[in-house]
């Protein structure tokens, strides 16, 4: 399902907002923000593959292209041009929508908060450690959800982003909610592994982006944001020594205003180029 988060006067929004929601997670994560965007914009927030009411295919997909290829239906109701944001995982089909799909052309701004692009790590030896942990995690969860120990996936996982905050407390309705879903970790573990050449790809990027972490976090996304920041020209980086992984939901009034402000001064940015044109 895509949700098309309806707000006043935004039947007449000439420009879109396309927001991708972490792992195991929906789209109803971005309800804040799109309250903070008020009806400048069409907001458009669907639910990846194998989320919400969208379960997707009996096959689910194994590449970060095929992953754009199931919301194309979705991104194609975006008018105009798309403000594209994207959080973990969700940061990982951004980005992959922006550096290569037929919609990179029309991407005006781009946000991403800590995305999962972990083969970029896996060129430089200060970084490979990371990777290889994050590969450790992989395997081991692959191979509980292989033995249909989908609790034990679970709690890996979790920790994992937890990072170096406290350990997460869910509900049973919470956690049973993440063992439904988790038959989809496979399946982006394997995207996520199978990308290659993020570098050259980021290098290529040419519209105004803010990147997001936090201090909490797992210090493999840290340290991508990190990477993409020395490698997508005027790039902006906000860091939040408070939050974790989790920071679009924990962290809303304070990662919000930014992003509004960010697609904002892309859309005057965009504007003054016209003018000058």
């Amino acid at each position: 399902m895509t949700t098309v988060i309806q707000m006043p006067h935004a039947e007449r929004a000439t420009s879109s907002v396309i927001a991708l929601h972490c792992s195991l997670g929906s789209g109803r994560q971005w309800s804040k923000l799109a309250i903070e965007l008020g009806g400048r914009y069409q907001i458009i927030t669907p639910d990846i593959s194998g989320y919400g009411d969208s379960r997707g295919p009996a096959t689910l997909p194994s590449t970060l292209a095929q992953e754009v290829e199931l919301l194309a239906a979705r991104l194609d109701e975006a008018r105009g041009p798309i403000h594209l944001i994207g959080h973990s995982y969700g940061g990982a089909v951004a980005f992959k929508i922006a550096t290569c799909s037929p919609y990179a052309r029309r991407v005006r701004s781009l946000t991403l908060i800590e995305p999962v692009l972990p083969t970029l790590l896996r060129d430089v030896a200060a970084d490979r450690r990371l990777h290889d942990r994050f590969e450790h995690l992989m395997q081991e969860v692959c191979e509980d959800m292989f033995n249909g120990l989908a609790m034990e996936a679970i709690d890996k996982f979790t920790a994992f982003w937890n990072g170096s905050g406290p350990p997460a407390q869910l509900s049973d309705d919470a956690r049973l909610h993440l063992i439904a879903h988790a038959d989809k970790l496979p399946f982006e573990f394997t995207s996520l592994f199978a990308e290659a050449d993020i570098a050259a790809a980021a290098a290529t990027l040419r519209v105004p982006t803010l990147l997001v972490s936090g201090g909490l976090s797992p210090y493999l996304t840290q340290r991508v944001v990190g990477r993409l920041m020395t490698i997508i020209g005027g790039a902006e980086i906000r860091h939040l020594t408070g939050a974790g992984h989790m920071l679009p939901i924990t962290h809303a009034a304070t990662i919000n205003p930014e992003i509004v402000a960010h697609i904002a001064q892309a859309e005057q940015g965009a504007g003054m180029s016209l003018a000058a044109g």
